[in-house]
């Protein structure tokens, strides 16, 4: 588990509020801000009280064109993956609870609630307890738990891939990579829910 920082520190990037945007970073703002994200219901707020993104997306804008790239993976794998909400959110919650990232967790035990994790099963997630899962779901757990430390023995390959397919692991894979990017550059940026 990656040490959590002993006292709660100032956010390092400033929020960019829309007035004060540049062109690309307008453009990648518009594309968060309107995109699918923003689509359908909302289980947290992308936006601050003046508009500027919340979460890792403000910091995207200090280099709109990696931003950009970033944004499309991720909104890639939220809404055309092929992994159930179930699958996806369990992964996402078991790299925030790895990376202490407490803003994963309040994003994603949102949607994790809303795709049908029980209290429990979230609570499970927060302290990386991955005991109580079965089926597809444990499968997917243990080869999250895997993943973050490094690879997939091939015990854990055969069981994922079973389960899941090859290309539903290269998701995976995908989807630990991405939110482990996420929550670095949150606690790099000190970003607080």
């Amino acid at each position: 588990m990656i040490r959590q920082m002993d006292e709660p520190m100032a956010e390092r990037v400033p929020p960019f509020p829309p007035k004060a945007l540049t062109g690309a970073q307008r453009e990648l703002y518009d594309a968060i801000a309107s995109g699918p994200r923003a689509q359908g219901p909302q289980h947290f707020a992308l936006t601050r009280a003046d508009g500027s993104l919340r979460g890792p997306f403000n910091a995207f804008l200090l280099a709109p064109e990696l931003g950009a790239a970033l944004q499309s993976v991720g909104a890639a794998l939220r809404y055309r993956g092929t992994l159930t909400g179930r699958a996806r959110e369990l992964a996402i919650l078991l790299v925030a609870a790895r990376w202490d990232s407490e803003f994963e967790r309040e994003a994603h035990e949102a949607v994790g609630s809303a795709v049908g994790l029980t209290p429990p099963e979230l609570s499970a997630l927060r302290d990386g307890d991955i005991t109580s899962f079965t089926g597809v779901d444990a499968v997917v757990a243990v080869a999250t738990m895997r993943l973050l430390d490094g690879d997939l023995s091939d015990e854990a390959w055969d069981e994922a891939s079973a389960a899941l397919g090859a290309e539903g692991v290269f998701e995976l894979t995908v989807l630990v990579g991405y939110y482990a990017t996420l929550a670095l550059q949150l606690r790099v940026f000190r970003v607080r829910p």
